[in-house]
């Protein structure tokens, strides 16, 4: 893997903050048309004004974090989880439908200068050693953050789009800084308390800077995986990087099925939402 394409690397920081920057812009553009305010978009139940919404309630759920880091101080919430994680961002979402667009789009911009503000100023050490406490997941490395806003900007742009049925995908860059994280979402999403069997699954990204394969392990203490050979397993899930990404974040039921379809169903039948 590239350096510059490793979201967690300090190398990456000017290819992922160029990203986030395009991405952030082109949903705004796309949440300002007035006529399309209250319209549908593929991302079950929400609104392009629930997208807004959304965006402004997870942006400013990292500041205190980012305070509290900044400060030297721990906190002394826990983390909610990831379980109830879907129905809480729903509601968050809405709340503010019964604000004027305007008012959401100009706190939204404000919210996102701030933010880019503090993703700017991170240092190389600051990427992966300044511990920021998340709402569902706790602890992370300030590295995630920009990381999880790319997925927000890119990913509900691509709602935004795809809803209208107007021709789009996600930028090559956009799914290329993704696609590892992809396979973080199916590590953490994994629901194995059912998995009576421990089996295991091969994973093919086909093309850009993360290309590879990883040995996906699944038993009922959970998904673990590694990069390595796959052509001895049972099935094989081969993506692009875009369709790896919105798969692995629900959009669709993507990839070429390789091998025994039922293992590959079992794989693909884990997943809950976040």
């Amino acid at each position: 893997m590239s350096e510059q394409w490793n979201a967690l690397n300090p190398s990456a920081k000017d290819t992922l903050l160029g990203a986030l920057e395009r991405e952030a812009r082109d949903f705004l553009e796309l949440a300002e048309e007035t006529a399309r305010w209250e319209a549908p978009t593929a991302c079950s139940n929400w609104q392009v004004r629930d997208m807004a919404g959304h965006m402004i309630d997870a942006t400013e759920g990292y500041f205190p974090g980012f305070e509290m880091a900044r400060a030297g101080k721990e906190a002394t919430d826990q983390p909610i989880g990831l379980r109830p994680m879907a129905d809480r961002l729903d509601h968050r979402a809405r709340a503010f439908r019964d604000q004027p667009q305007g008012d959401v789009m100009r706190r939204l911009r404000s919210d996102l200068s701030q933010a880019m503000g503090i993703y700017e100023g991170l240092t190389e050490d600051d990427w992966m050693g300044l511990m920021v406490f998340h709402p569902y997941a706790g602890p992370l490395p300030a590295a995630f953050y920009p990381w999880f806003q790319l997925v927000d900007y890119g990913v509900h742009s691509w709602d935004m789009r795809e809803h209208r049925g107007e021709p789009h995908a996600l930028a090559a860059d956009t799914a290329d800084l993704l696609a590892p994280l992809a396979l973080i979402v199916w590590q953490i999403t994994a629901d194995t308390d059912n998995v009576t069997e421990p089996f295991s699954i091969g994973v093919r990204n086909t093309a850009g800077a993360n290309a590879g394969t990883w040995r996906m392990n699944v038993s009922k203490e959970g998904l673990a995986y590694e990069p390595g050979p796959v052509d001895d397993l049972p099935a094989v899930l081969e993506f692009d990087p875009a369709t790896l990404v919105l798969t692995s974040y629900g959009r669709m039921q993507g990839g070429t099925t390789q091998g025994d379809p039922g293992v590959a169903d079992r794989f693909r039948s884990l997943f809950f939402s976040i």
